[in-house]
């Protein structure tokens, strides 16, 4: 089997059968969040539900819309220049300031206890053995911890429905309160 990268996250791969190549697209760089979604639980049923896995997706996309990322270049424009008054190439757009802070919403709604390790979990792309191995956690719980994150964070980006009410209604269907309660009187103006 020949493995020639190309530029994205797939890798092609042409196994050989007899005189015939078919090529197979893979992706190369299935998240985490993308496996533990595929995951089954003990009763067959997916270990994260759907909208837990929803939710982590929404969190990176506000995450690397809002270009939170580090940087692994460095910037080759002058320092002079970008200080020069009125150069805004270092400022960053609405939409992304609004990305962060619907990033920053979303991590003060979990909490401070798994608002790390959905950041590690969803934005970072920590695999689940370094995020146990970076806190000194046992073996397999940080699965649970992932798990209780992401559906935190479920329910932030989808809060449960509040049922309409109808008004509330102390008097006959044809009751008038009189004039005098709002400040008039019936004669005219107050």
């Amino acid at each position: 089997m020949r493995l020639s990268l190309r530029w994205g996250s797939a890798i092609m791969a042409e196994p050989k059968h007899g005189d015939e190549r078919r090529p197979v697209r893979r992706r190369s760089g299935a998240s985490p969040l993308e496996l533990l979604a595929k995951q089954k639980a003990a009763d067959g049923s997916l270990f994260l539900p759907g909208e837990a896995a929803a939710a982590g997706e929404r969190l990176f996309a506000d995450f690397m819309h809002g270009q939170m990322q580090a940087r692994v270049t460095s910037s080759l424009s002058p320092r002079l220049e970008t200080r020069a008054a009125g150069h805004q190439s270092d400022r960053l757009a609405d939409c992304a300031l609004d990305a962060r802070q619907r990033v920053r919403d979303a991590l003060k709604a979990i909490g401070p206890e798994l608002a790390d390790v959905a950041l590690d979990f969803c934005c970072f792309l920590k695999g689940l053995e370094l995020i146990e191995r970076e806190r000194q956690w046992p073996v397999r719980s940080a699965k649970l911890m992932v798990r209780t994150a992401l559906l935190a964070l479920a329910r932030h980006y989808a809060p449960a429905v509040q049922r309409k009410t109808s008004l509330r209604q102390w008097g006959d269907q044809d009751f008038r309160p009189p004039a005098r309660a709002f400040g008039r009187t019936s004669g005219g103006a107050a």
